[in-house]
C-alpha cells in the first residue's frame, strides 16, 4: 500500500547546471537544480525569482546552461552560496563569450546557449522556456560518432529535499531492450 505524502516535487535528482547571463555589462553565474527537457530542442530553467541573474536574464533574453561535473563542484556550489546583488561573481569561473553575448564556463565539459522563448511565473518563481542555439562539448565527453558520452561525462546530480549532490551511478541495460519478448 503506497502513503499519500502530499504534492511532494518527486522528479529528483537532476542535473546541476551553472546558469549565466551579463548583468550591468558582467558576467552572472547562479546555481540551478531546478531544470527540464520540454521537447527535442527546448528546455526550461526555474528560478527564484529574488534571484539577480534574472535581471540579466531579462533584459537579454539568453543565457549558458554549464553543467557542473565533480571537477567544478565546489565553485558551482560557491555560485549558489552568494548572491551577484551583494557580490562580484564575474570572475568566479574562467568564461569566453558565445553567441548573443552571453558567457559561458571554460571548465564546463556541455554548455548550451539558450534563447529565451517565454517565462512562465508561479509564485516565487520565473521558469525560462528556452531554444538551444548551440552546444559545446569538450571533446573528451564525445564518443567516436561525436555524441554525448555519458560513462564519460558525469553530471553532479541535485537531490531535494536534503539538498545533496550525487554522483550518476551504473548503467542497468539498453533502453527498450526489458519490455521485448
Amino acid at each position: 500500500m503506497k502513503k499519500n505524502i502530499g504534492s511532494k516535487l518527486a522528479l529528483y535528482p537532476t542535473p546541476l547546471v551553472v546558469v549565466g547571463t551579463m548583468v550591468g555589462g558582467k558576467p552572472n553565474w547562479c546555481l540551478v537544480g531546478h531544470l527540464g527537457i520540454i521537447g527535442h530542442d527546448r528546455v526550461m530553467v526555474s528560478m527564484s525569482d529574488s534571484h539577480y541573474t534574472n535581471q540579466g536574464i531579462r533584459a537579454m533574453n539568453t543565457l549558458s546552461i554549464n553543467i557542473v561535473d565533480e571537477a567544478m563542484l565546489e565553485k558551482a556550489d560557491r555560485a549558489g552560496c552568494v548572491s551577484g546583488t551583494n557580490s562580484d561573481k564575474s570572475e568566479l569561473f574562467a568564461h569566453h563569450i558565445a553567441e548573443g553575448g552571453v558567457p559561458i564556463i571554460d571548465a564546463s565539459p556541455v554548455s548550451m546557449v539558450c534563447t529565451v522563448d517565454d517565462v512562465y511565473k508561479t509564485e516565487g518563481f520565473e521558469s525560462f522556456v528556452c531554444k538551444i542555439a548551440a552546444t559545446y562539448a569538450d571533446e573528451a565527453v564525445l564518443d567516436e560518432k561525436g555524441h554525448l558520452n555519458y560513462d564519460v561525462l558525469k553530471p553532479v546530480l541535485f537531490e531535494m529535499p536534503t539538498y545533496r549532490y550525487l554522483k550518476t551511478g551504473d548503467v542497468l541495460g539498453e533502453c527498450m531492450t526489458f519490455g521485448k519478448e
